[in-house]
């Protein structure tokens, strides 16, 4: 679904951030993406983990 966006695409994207957003703002919500992503990831293996120990019982 991402593999087609490129790096045009990703500069793009990134400038209307900035445009909308504001320079003061983009470093708070890149955190905020990132803490969301590794929440994610982790939640993710979390799952995988149990499904992993519940199949070997």
């Amino acid at each position: 679904m991402f593999s087609s966006i490129g790096i045009p695409g990703l500069i793009l994207i990134l400038v209307i951030a900035l445009i909308i957003f504001g320079p003061s703002k983009l470093p708070e919500l890149g955190k905020a993406a990132g803490s969301t992503l590794k929440e994610f990831k982790n939640a993710t293996n979390d799952l995988m983990n149990d499904e992993s120990s519940d199949k070997k019982e």
